[in-house]
């Protein structure tokens, strides 16, 4: 059974301030609200991270949702992505873009509909490239913006692998209990992330996220990237990290339909990242694959 709920969080901006807006989450998606902020797509050189495999990738959902599941592939040719598809479509295979009905339905409420915004989100998923939290979030489309994120990040990895056989996400299952683990392989200033969640009784009971350093020490113990970026940004991995934890957990087990989450602004790429990966780790649970996800992260050089 798909349960959905409505929680009101952080838009998370790059200002630097603690606010509070609207968040969408949708089990297992954790969904930040509309205004989210995307930033352009990295120019600079990648100094880190595998690259990518030629040849295609899918991936699939399992279950239906509103009468429709997801369906995405990647062509990469050169190591770069060549192009990309991506759609909803029905137990016929017809897509939600033909949908009359539905499309104005959507639109009356969100102003948007599978018309508009499948066909956005596929051109910047081709323009992000594998650099996907830079693909744009869809005003109206928001659950579909980050599902588009967090599936386009897994075609990424598999192509890094070149892992050709469909992927294959149980969107619709119940949590499996179990601990699920993700693991950066690749150092960013010094850090790399590492995330965990566990699951018990089918409720998610822990949330483990954290950048840590060659010697396994927490950028929460580094006074001097605490003090550098609390000075730019009015924030330091002191606070944002914690609350990210805090807030995943609140805002995943909350019992009523509605729920006040807190999520810290003045660290964009970080909440971005964590969104992502939440989703990913919630996938492995409906799955119950508890093997420790290594991800062969993208460096940027500055």
């Amino acid at each position: 059974m798909k349960v959905s709920k409505t929680l009101k969080g952080i838009a998370l901006t790059s200002a630097a301030l603690m606010s509070l807006s609207s968040f969408t989450i949708a089990a297992p998606a954790i969904l930040p609200s509309a205004s989210v902020m995307a930033w352009a797509a990295k120019t600079a050189k990648e100094t880190a991270g595998k690259k990518l495999k030629n040849g295609t990738y899918k991936l699939v959902e399992t279950g239906y949702a509103h009468g429709y599941r997801v369906k995405m592939s990647m062509k990469v040719k050169a190591g770069k992505i060549a192009s990309t598809k991506y759609d909803y479509v029905n137990k016929k295979g017809k897509s939600k873009k033909s949908d009359t009905a539905y499309e104005k339905s959507m639109k009356k409420v969100s102003g948007v509909g599978p018309k508009e915004y499948i066909p956005k989100l596929q051109k910047s998923w081709k323009k992000a490239g594998a650099d996907v939290a830079t693909i744009d979030t869809v005003t109206g489309a928001t659950e579909s913006s980050w599902t588009v994120k967090n599936y386009a990040q897994q075609l990424v990895q598999a192509a890094q692998a070149g892992n050709h056989k469909t992927i294959k996400i149980d969107n619709t299952a119940a949590l499996k209990d179990g601990t699920y683990q993700l693991a950066e392989q690749n150092y960013a200033h010094g850090y790399r992330i590492v995330f965990s969640i566990t699951v018990a009784d089918g409720k998610l009971t822990k949330s483990n996220f954290d950048y840590v350093d060659k010697n396994g020490k927490s950028k929460q113990s580094d006074t001097a990237y605490e003090k550098s970026m609390k000075k730019v940004s009015g924030v330091g991995p002191q606070e944002y990290i914690p609350k990210l934890n805090q807030e995943l957990i609140k805002a995943y087990n909350a019992k009523e339909s509605s729920a006040v989450v807190d999520t810290v602004s003045g660290a964009t790429e970080s909440s971005a990242t964590f969104i992502i990966y939440a989703q990913q780790l919630l996938n492995r649970a409906q799955a119950g694959d508890t093997q420790t996800l290594k991800v062969s992260n993208i460096v940027y050089s500055d």
